[in-house]
Order: C-alpha cells, then sequence, then structure tokens
C-alpha cells in the first residue's frame, strides 16, 4: 500500500492532496485516507474536513477538471498540482463553511511549497477567475445536470446511459444524486447479547445519538441510524458485540433465507460477516452455521466478528471451492453434503453501493460485468448441489445492473429445473433510500441428484 510520509503536521488540505496522489489499482482510496489519518493528530473537526475533501474531489473529479479545462488552455499536467486545483475549486462550489478567498490563498500556498512557485500565478488566476464568475458558473454546472448528465454529476458517460436506459433519465439523476451525497452509518442490534432497550441506554450514555430505522424486511427496533458518535470502535457497546454496523439493504437476503433454530446451514461467500452473523442471530445460536470464503484472511475475519458477537454455531470451511460436509452430517463414502439453508451472497460490480465506494465509478468497466456474471453462475452451480430437497437458497449482490442479477438466476434455472423461484425482490437506492441489493430465493422441490 502506499504510505504518506510525514503527515502528523500536517493539515488536512496537505493531507488531502497526498491521498489523491496516482496509485495503483488494488488500493482503494477509503484505505489510504484511513491510513493516513491514523498517522496524523488533527481535530475530530479536521479529520471530518479530510475526509470531505478526499471523497469530494473524487466523488466530483470530472466535473472539476472539466471547470479546470474551461480556463486553461491545458490541463495540469503534474498530478499534485491538478489535485490542488480540484481541492480550490471543490471549496469554492461545493462547500459553503470555508470562505472562498481563504480557499483560494491555501491553493496557492500549497502550489508554492510542493514546487510549483512558477505556477502559482496560474492557480491564483484560474481560481479568482471564478470567484468572479461564481454565480453564473454555479448556473452552468445546474445546467450540465441536463444537458450533459455525465458532468453535471459526475459518472462515466457508459453508466449514464445504461442506467438511463434502465429507469429512465430521471430514474438515473436521482441515483447519481444519491451516489454524490456521504453515506449513512446503521446499527444492526445484536440480540444474541443485546436488549435493545439496555443498549439505546448505554448508548446516550455513550455519546450516541439515533433514530429507529424502518423497513418491511426486519423487525421493530432492530436497526437504527446513527446520527452521531464518537469513534464506534472505541466505543465499550461495539467493543462488547452489542451491535454490528450494516446497511438496512443486507438484511434481506438473510430475511428471505428464512433460517431457523436448529438448523444446518451455509455462507459460500461469507466475508467479511454481516450476513452471517444475522444468520446465527435468527437461528438463535441454534444449530450450524458453515461459513465458506476461499480468502484466508477474509475468513479469518468472520470469526474474529463472529467472537465479538458471540456467535458460537460458526464454524469456518475449507478453502477453495470445495465445500466440507455439515459437521453434525454423517456423509457417506461419495455423497453430497447438504444443508438446510444456503446463502450465496455472489461478488459483483458493487454499482448498488457506490455511494459508499467513492472510487468505484472511476474503476469500474462495462466488460467487467459480463466477466463477473459468468463468475456468479459458477457460484451458484457449486452451491447448488449442497442444498437438501426443500431447502432453501438465496442469491444476493449489491449490484443495481440487471445481467448480475435476474440473468443469473434466471439461466441458472434454465439448467436446474429442480429448482423453482419463490421470491425476487431489487432494492434501489432513489426509490428504498438504503444501499441497492438484489435478492432471489430458490428451492429444490426434488431429491433427485443434480
Amino acid at each position: 500500500m502506499h504510505v504518506l510520509k510525514d503527515v502528523s503536521q500536517q493539515n488536512p488540505r496537505e493531507i488531502a492532496v497526498r491521498v489523491l496522489q496516482p496509485r495503483p489499482r488494488g488500493e482503494y482510496i477509503e484505505h489510504l485516507l484511513e491510513a493516513a489519518l491514523a498517522q496524523a493528530q488533527l481535530s475530530s473537526a479536521d479529520r471530518h474536513l479530510c475526509q470531505e475533501l478526499v471523497y469530494g474531489i473524487v466523488r466530483w473529479q470530472a466535473t472539476l477538471d472539466w471547470l479546470i479545462e474551461r480556463k486553461a488552455r491545458n490541463r495540469p499536467t503534474a498530478a499534485l498540482l491538478l489535485n490542488i486545483l480540484r481541492l480550490g475549486l471543490y471549496q469554492v462550489f461545493w462547500l459553503d463553511r470555508i470562505p472562498n478567498h481563504a480557499a483560494v490563498n491555501e491553493s496557492v500556498e500549497l502550489a508554492k511549497k510542493h514546487g510549483f512557485s512558477h505556477q502559482s500565478g496560474f492557480v491564483n488566476a484560474l481560481l479568482r477567475g471564478y470567484l468572479r464568475d461564481f454565480e453564473a458558473t454555479r448556473s452552468v454546472l445546474a445546467g450540465l445536470k441536463t444537458s450533459q448528465p455525465d458532468l453535471g454529476y459526475s459518472h462515466p458517460q457508459w453508466l449514464v446511459d445504461r442506467w438511463q436506459r434502465q429507469w429512465t433519465p430521471a430514474g438515473a439523476a436521482a441515483l447519481m444524486e444519491w451516489n454524490n451525497t456521504p453515506p449513512r452509518s446503521f446499527a444492526r442490534i445484536n440480540t444474541l447479547r443485546a436488549d435493545p432497550a439496555k443498549l439505546l441506554v448505554q448508548w446516550h450514555e455513550e455519546g450516541v445519538t439515533y433514530e429507529l430505522a424502518h423497513h418491511d424486511w426486519f423487525d421493530e427496533n432492530l436497526v437504527f441510524e446513527l446520527k452521531s458518535h464518537p469513534s464506534l470502535a472505541a466505543l465499550p457497546s461495539f467493543q462488547d458485540g452489542l451491535f454490528y454496523v450494516q446497511d438496512p439493504s443486507t438484511l434481506l437476503a438473510v430475511k428471505e433465507l428464512d433460517p431457523q433454530p436448529g438448523q444446518t446451514a451455509l455462507d459460500f461467500c461469507a466475508a467479511p460477516g454481516g450476513k452471517l452473523t444475522y444468520l446465527a442471530q435468527l437461528m438463535r445460536n441454534q444449530g450450524r452455521l458453515l461459513a465458506h470464503d476461499t480468502d484466508r484472511e477474509r475468513l479469518q475475519l468472520v470469526q474474529q466478528n463472529c467472537a465479538r458477537l458471540s456467535v458460537a454455531i460458526m464454524e469456518p470451511a475449507a478453502f477453495g471451492n470445495q465445500v466440507p460436509p455439515p459437521p453434525s452430517a454423517a456423509a457417506g463414502p461419495g455423497s453430497v453434503p447438504r444443508f438446510d439453508r444456503i446463502l450465496v451472497d455472489a461478488p459483483c460490480s458493487n454499482t448498488g453501493v457506490m455511494r459508499r465506494r467513492v472510487d468505484l465509478r472511476w474503476r469500474i468497466r462495462w466488460e467487467e460485468i459480463e466477466r463477473l456474471k459468468q463468475g456468479q453462475l459458477a457460484l451458484l452451480r457449486q452451491a447448488a448441489p449442497h442444498l437438501k430437497p426443500g431447502g432453501r437458497l438465496v442469491y444476493s449482490t449489491c449490484s443495481l445492473e440487471p445481467e448480475e442479477n435476474g440473468a443469473v438466476v434466471k439461466q441458472f434455472l434454465e439448467e436446474h429445473q429442480r429448482f423453482s423461484l419463490v421470491a425476487e425482490r431489487q432494492l434501489t437506492p432513489m426509490v428504498d433510500q438504503v444501499d441497492g441489493a438484489y435478492v432471489a430465493a430458490v428451492v429444490e422441490h426434488s431429491s433427485s441428484t443434480l
């Protein structure tokens, strides 16, 4: 991972422009920012400002670069100088709490500090030019949302075209608006350890403010939106496993799985463990629950979460594609281990959680969706033979793309006609006000071997 140096004495803007430096494709901006802030000695307010600057500039990168090109014949080639200009423009047009003249002056000083003294006049002229044209530019930016939505909402053109075909221009605009706003935090009460009423009292003592979340796929007093709080990891209620942080959308797949106490269940793609620990909660810690993942480190994260939340029925499965027999099953030689419930929460394009994965819009390519579809179908094919007759299998993604969702299930059902679809639902952010998610439940209605 790219490591920042000497950040402890830097201000939020200094850290922001360094975090935004070009990075290898495998490194995510969230991880780089987290590492940088861990090294820095910043107040809570400055930490929040740094996060706002980094995430905001990444989200609005296309629009910011368009603004730069309007007043510069040639966009700066030095990545650091380009980020300094983005930083100044973002503060001017997207942040109200920072005086415009201060944003300009600080950007000019950053340019000088980082060896761009000969171009500091250019930085000053470009930013001050936009101060003079402030209201006119705001009007232009508003108009772009209709005339050029890829620039107006800062999303790739191919994604805008796809979503407009899928949901109409108005629906696509609402989704992109959602993606450009900071995500909310939610906590699911861990009823294996916590009494909701007592936990709310403890949260009050810990300085946590909250609101009850309501949706039709989970019980009342289970999920709360966290409005303000100290560091969650430092809260005794978190350390004691009284709650788990996850978006309400992630609970739908487990609800449709309908796990019962005493059953044997398999979570085929278990990491990091949010759905699995809720599954154990609905099973009341009774039965057997296998956690399978091809990544050893990610499976260790599942084990850590289970230990914190007091999930006693989880047992890690073998790595790779092979699924061992249920711990309580006596499978004979050559037989296939069978489960009452199987959850296949498949790796996907993550377009339903683009609000949280801030640089995803610039990483994803349309070719990946077809590649992912084949991998998702392969996971279903691998998991299906392990379902008991009459058992229930749930396929889920956090994608909004039909190719990864309904198309995968349709092809699976065409190949496996002993299965039938019993439930299907797509959550969309602009309609349901949660992360995007797709869930389909199928059952096997024959005891024949697949």
